[in-house]
């Protein structure tokens, strides 16, 4: 009867049953669709970084020129800098960006105080060391002195004065930097020298090297607050704006 043309009621059934699954298929489809964008905007849901933040400040504002932010900013290699250095270190936002800068110094600061005590250190064995080779210099003139005859040892005195005087300095030195001990070790104290000059060598170039990454952060952290402080100064309504009063 369906085939000539003739409605029944199976008929109608079968025709309502195919329009309500094609409505479902609909809704399938648009709640796969919107599971699929649902999870895309869950992937893209991370906090902007400072990086972020400070890129699409610069990216907004140099069309309009440089009067409310440094000039240097604008430089692509500037730029390009600062923005490495905020992703570099995983700088997320301005108190980490502080902190990192903190932590900087607070590293070139114990740098600077473990050569302290090497330079101490350096500066004593120095002078054991100068102390001790005036010592083995002038020991056999000094020997030569106390064995001259009372007639001939002020005469002797007179001609080898620097000598002997320098002799006795480094006598009276040692016996109290040796502490009763016998015996200079002056090769232990060239070793001690040698290996605490190597030392200091390699720490002063990590002083330098840290110095100048200090610097370079200062001035990236300089430019950062200054974009922030001009950015914010630019959202803030003008006062004469507010009272409806324009230029």
């Amino acid at each position: 009867m369906e085939k000539r043309g003739i409605r029944t009621d199976r008929g109608n059934i079968n025709r309502e049953i195919e329009i309500t699954n094609q409505k479902l298929r609909q809704l399938k489809a648009r709640i796969v669709k919107l599971q699929k964008w649902l999870k895309e905007e869950t992937a893209n849901t991370e906090t902007p970084t400072l990086a972020d933040y400070i890129q699409s400040i610069l990216s907004r504002q140099a069309p309009y020129g440089r009067s409310h932010i440094s000039q240097s900013i604008y430089n692509i290699k500037d730029a390009a800098n600062m923005l490495n250095f905020l992703t570099a270190n995983k700088i997320t936002d301005t108190a980490s960006l502080d902190n990192h800068f903190k932590n900087m110094i607070g590293r070139q600061m114990d740098i600077r105080d473990e050569l302290k005590p090497i330079d101490r250190r350096l500066k004593t064995l120095e002078e054991h060391i100068r102390q001790a080779g005036n010592y083995q210099e002038y020991k056999a003139i000094y020997k030569k002195y106390t064995e001259q005859k009372p007639k001939t040892q002020e005469s002797y005195r007179e001609t080898h004065h620097r000598e002997i005087a320098l002799f006795e300095a480094a006598k009276h030195y040692l016996d109290s930097a040796m502490n009763g001990k016998t015996g200079i070790p002056i090769k232990s104290w060239k070793t001690e020298h040698a290996k605490l000059t190597a030392d200091k060598n390699i720490l002063n170039e990590k002083y330098t090297a840290l110095k100048a990454e200090v610097k370079e952060a200062e001035q990236i952290r300089r430019s950062i607050h200054s974009i922030i402080r001009a950015e914010q100064r630019s959202q803030q309504p003008h006062p004469r704006k507010a009272r409806g009063i324009d230029w």
